[in-house]
């Protein structure tokens, strides 16, 4: 059957099941535009107020479903403006496709009208990108870009399309069926040798990572803790992948982790790490982390076996096929001692932050009203770290966050993504009013269809993390992070035909929140709160050697 490649486009997405398609048009995406328009009714597309967005969109659709994320843009600025959220995928490991047109194959090379080099400005951060030239290759390669980002590690996958590649007529061949991916075989003697070292632990501790939530590990997880009586911390990615009343659940580790999880890092004789990848924010020195402790490494990707922290053993597999081969290898055990060391930790910190704490009252009276079925998305800063020390009984894909990019902006796209593909679940957008100013505009995208997603803004007039890190460790110096805008975000909310609240108290704040939560438009609700309120516990990190500032929180 002979077709345009612009449609050749269309019926790939439909064969890959794509549903719902995040972008903005241009002049370079026409065709493919013209395509899509044919398949409204079978293709939902997203028309973001920012490409930004639209890519950030598609993140928060992949994360909070497992499927890939499609995001479209135009070419030039448009697929630059794509790159942070490409980036912010990558980080994080989440499966994505990103297309963007280009100017036509005669014209690339010649610094032609809003021509740009994607492919290379993307490179470093893509599982796999591609420029297709000829259409007789474009299905070939849209299936490919599928399958590889959601092949092993999971990631963005960026195609880019000459235009004259979106007008050429060719051959199409629908696809074959082809049979199921088989898992890559584990070796069984990586496998003895990693139950070997868990059953002669005496003080074991697993550290987990996003690897877990993509691999859908959680239910082997939490049987391997309990059967080998090993408590667990998480990091960011890994937020719900422990139930919050576990016993065995230490809570996040790293720069702003539970004194209880770093502590238990200390002192552990064997460290399992399952999906995660030392980062500098858990590993805060990567010569010192878990010093005393032997070091199991489980990754589906080699490339991060001793990247950071040199390991003693590894299992290369995916997390949940590695996990569930171990069980029936470990032994029973309740290492009843070094149980009663953890808890004496958990019962120290459990004193140290008051229930007062305004961020804390606000975040817990979020976690009560919206729900074990809620979705969070957060920007980042220090609104990011109380969400996550706050927010209660939230599960596998239901805490999208920026955690490698760190990228501000992030939420309100995400909640958009996430609130598109389950739209009967509240979705709740944390921020902070300097995150919140980067992309608000998204607001317009939710209004236009009709999205109920709930941002909560507190609001302490600063770049509050970057601040807290002039209080301690540039001596007060606060050069450039005391926000003084005059931003009256009810008034902006009404502007966007949104719903804006100013709570100044918990109560007003509590009875503010459950109207959101029956709201049929997108609510915002700013919380003020004091610019000096600070994330605690938060542990240097290499490099800053000043001595921090000691004390609870106020």
């Amino acid at each position: 059957m002979l077709l345009r490649g612009a449609e050749i486009f269309v019926r790939v997405l439909l064969e890959q099941g794509v549903d719902t398609l995040f972008g903005y048009p241009g002049g370079a995406v026409l065709d493919l535009y013209d395509a899509l328009y044919e398949h409204r009714q079978e293709i939902c597309h997203i028309l973001t107020s920012h490409e930004q967005g639209a890519a950030h969109a598609a993140d928060g659709y992949a994360r909070a479903t497992g499927k890939t994320g499609v995001v479209l843009a135009t070419s030039g600025p448009g697929a630059t403006n794509l790159t942070t959220g490409i980036a912010a995928a990558f980080m994080d490991s989440v499966p994505m496709v990103a297309i963007t047109g280009n100017v036509s194959r005669p014209l690339i090379g010649k610094d032609s009208f809003q021509e740009v080099y994607i492919a290379g400005i993307t490179l470093p951060i893509t599982k796999h990108n591609y420029i297709v030239q000829d259409a007789a290759e474009l299905a070939g390669i849209l299936r490919e870009a599928f399958y590889y980002a959601q092949e092993g590690r999971k990631g963005p996958v960026l195609v880019d399309i000459p235009r004259d590649v979106m007008q050429q007529v060719v051959e199409y061949e629908p696809p074959q069926k082809a049979a199921d991916p088989t898992p890559a075989p584990l070796s069984l003697q990586d496998l003895k040798t990693a139950a070997t070292m868990i059953n002669q632990a005496k003080r074991p501790m697993i550290y987990c990572g996003g690897g877990i939530v993509a691999s859908g590990a959680e239910q082997a997880l939490t049987e391997l803790m309990h059967k080998a009586g090993i408590p667990a911390a998480w990091t960011l990615m890994a937020m719900g992948a422990i139930d919050t009343d576990d016993p065995l659940n230490l809570g996040l580790i790293g720069m702003h982790g539970t004194q209880t999880a770093n502590w238990t890092a200390a002192d552990a004789d064997l460290l399992i790490a399952v999906g995660a990848r030392f980062s500098d924010r858990v590993a805060l020195n990567f010569g010192t982390f878990a010093q005393n402790a032997k070091k199991l490494q489980i990754d589906v990707d080699p490339s991060e076996i001793n990247k950071n922290v040199a390991v003693d053993h590894r299992v290369i597999g995916d997390a949940k096929q590695v996990l569930e081969a171990l069980l029936p290898m470990v032994y029973k055990k309740e290492h009843k001692v070094w149980r009663r060391q953890i808890e004496t930790y958990m019962t120290e910190e459990a004193a140290l932050v008051p229930e007062n704490f305004p961020p804390r009252q606000i975040l817990k009276c979020i976690s009560d009203l919206a729900g074990p079925e809620a979705i969070y998305t957060t920007d980042v800063g220090q609104h990011q770290i109380w969400a996550v020390q706050y927010v209660e009984h939230v599960r596998p894909r239901q805490f999208l966050t920026s955690g490698g990019l760190g990228a501000m902006g992030y939420g309100y796209g995400a909640a958009i993504g996430a609130k598109c593909a389950c739209p009967d679940r509240p979705v709740i957008h944390i921020t902070g009013d300097g995150s919140f100013h980067m992309n608000m505009v998204e607001a317009a995208t939710a209004v236009t269809y009709g999205l109920p997603i709930i941002t909560v803004i507190l609001n302490n007039r600063a770049l509050g993390m970057v601040r807290q890190q002039q209080e301690w460790f540039y001596q007060g110096r606060y050069s450039a992070t005391e926000l003084e805008r005059k931003t009256d975000y009810v008034r902006v909310a009404e502007g966007f035909g949104a719903r804006g609240y100013r709570c100044t108290d918990i109560e007003s704040f509590r009875q503010a929140f459950a109207e959101a939560l029956r709201s049929d438009v997108p609510v915002w609700i700013e919380c003020p709160i004091d610019r000096d309120l600070d994330v605690l516990p938060m542990v240097p990190a290499e490099g800053m050697t000043a001595e921090p500032c000691k004390g609870e929180e106020p």
